[in-house]
C-alpha cells in the first residue's frame, strides 16, 4: 500500500505540468492559483482547464504562506566578489528579520539558471525578487520579471520599469570624484581597471574617470585602461599589463576593491612601495579594503544600506500588489563617500621614477 501511495505521489502533476498544458509560465499558473486579479480571463480559463484535465492539487502550504501577513521574497546572486556578496547578505538578512520577511537566498551559476530559479521561486509562493549585480543588469532576467509581472528590486542598478524598482549610488559621480582626488595629489598618468562590461556600473565608472581626466586636460589613452571583470584574478592580469607599459602609471584606480587589492599585490611583487611609488585606489569599501596593507583609499558604496533599502522597497511593492494598487516606477539613490586611507600619496619624484623604469626594463630583458 505504501509503495502504491509513494508511486502515486511521484506521478502527481506539478505546477510545471500545468504550465505546459496551458501554454503559459509557472509564474502565471501560480497567480491563477492564488486568485490574483492581474491575469487575463482567457489565460485564467486555460490554466483552470489544465488544472482540471491533469487533476492538479495546489500546494496549500505555499498558498497560505502567500496570503499570510509574512512576506516571502527571494534573492538571487551570482556575484564573483565574496566581499561584496557578504555585505549584501548581511544587510538583506538583518532587514528581513526586523520586518517579518522570509528571505530565500539562491545561488545561480548562469543567466539561464537564474531565470529557472526565479520561475521556481515564484511558483512556490515567493512574492518578489531581489536581484543584485550582475543579474540586475541582464536584460533577459529583467524582461522575465517584467513580463511575469513579478515585483522586483534591482540592486546597484538604475533599471526602472513598471514592476521593477532599483536602488544604487551615482557610480559616474563617484568615479569622477575619485579621479579628481588622484589628480589633485599631482598624478598625471593614471591607470584605470574596468569592471565587467556587462554591468551598467562599469561603464558609468569608466565614463567618470575619462571625464575627470578630460576636464583636467590629461591624457586618457587606451593604453592606460586595462580590462577587468570585478575579480581578483582579473585585477592581477590588468595590473601586470599597466606596469609593463614603457611609461607606467603613477596611480591606478580599480573599479572595485578586489582588483585594487590585486594591484597592490602585483606592485609589491615588482618591488614597488604603495603609496610611495604607486597610488592605488578602489571602489566599494568592502571589508577587504581594510584587511590588506596598506589599507585602501576607496569609494564607500553603502552596500549594507543598499540591501536594507532594497528589502524595504520590495516589501512595500509586494504589499501594494496584495492591495491591488498600481506599482509606480521608482529609483532610490543613496549617498557615497570617498574613504581616504594609506594607499594614496603624491607621485614619486623623477629619481624614483627613473629607478622604476630601469627595473621594468631589466625585468623585460630577463
Amino acid at each position: 500500500m505504501k509503495q502504491r501511495q509513494s508511486r502515486r505521489q511521484r506521478n502527481a502533476p506539478t505546477i510545471s505540468d500545468v504550465a505546459r498544458e496551458a501554454g503559459v509560465s509557472p509564474m502565471t499558473v501560480s497567480r491563477v492559483i492564488n486568485g490574483e486579479r492581474n491575469v487575463r480571463e482567457r489565460t485564467r480559463a486555460e490554466v483552470n482547464r489544465a488544472i482540471e484535465v491533469l487533476g492538479y492539487t495546489p500546494n496549500r502550504a505555499a498558498r497560505s504562506l502567500a496570503s499570510a501577513d509574512q512576506i516571502i521574497i527571494g534573492l538571487l546572486y551570482s556575484n564573483p566578489s565574496a566581499a561584496y556578496l557578504s555585505e549584501l547578505l548581511v544587510g538583506g538578512l538583518e532587514q528581513a528579520s526586523r520586518h517579518n520577511i522570509q528571505l530565500v537566498v539562491e545561488k545561480c551559476d548562469s543567466e539561464k539558471d537564474a531565470e529557472s530559479v526565479a520561475m521556481r521561486l515564484v511558483a512556490g509562493g515567493v512574492e518578489g525578487i531581489l536581484i543584485p549585480p550582475p543579474l540586475s543588469d541582464q536584460p533577459r532576467m529583467l524582461n522575465l520579471l517584467h513580463s511575469s509581472d513579478t515585483p522586483a528590486v534591482a540592486i546597484a542598478s538604475e533599471c526602472v520599469r513598471e514592476n521593477i524598482a532599483s536602488v544604487s549610488i551615482d557610480d559616474y559621480r563617484a568615479a569622477y570624484e575619485m579621479t579628481r582626488h588622484i589628480i589633485d595629489l599631482g598624478h598625471r598618468r593614471i591607470g584605470f581597471i574596468t569592471g565587467d562590461d556587462n554591468q551598467v556600473a562599469s561603464g558609468r565608472r569608466l565614463a567618470g574617470y575619462r571625464d575627470a581626466l578630460a576636464e583636467a586636460g590629461l591624457s586618457h589613452g587606451e593604453e592606460l585602461i586595462a580590462e577587468g571583470r570585478f575579480t581578483y584574478r582579473s585585477g592581477l592580469d590588468a595590473a601586470q599589463k599597466l606596469f609593463e607599459l614603457d611609461s607606467p602609471p603613477t596611480a591606478v584606480f580599480a573599479s572595485n576593491d578586489d582588483m585594487a587589492a590585486a594591484t597592490v599585490a602585483v606592485a609589491h611583487r615588482r618591488g614597488l612601495d604603495v603609496p610611495t611609488d604607486l597610488t592605488v585606489c578602489g571602489f566599494d569599501d568592502t571589508a577587504l579594503a581594510t584587511t590588506i596593507w596598506p589599507e585602501l583609499t576607496t569609494i564607500h558604496q553603502p552596500i549594507i544600506e543598499m540591501a536594507r533599502a532594497a528589502v524595504d522597497l520590495l516589501a512595500e511593492r509586494v504589499r501594494a500588489r496584495r492591495d491591488e494598487e498600481e506599482l509606480e516606477s521608482r529609483h532610490q539613490l543613496l549617498d557615497f563617500t570617498l574613504a581616504r586611507r594609506q594607499s594614496d600619496a603624491p607621485p614619486p619624484d623623477e629619481k624614483r621614477r627613473t629607478e622604476q623604469r630601469t627595473r621594468v626594463v631589466a625585468e623585460k630583458l630577463g
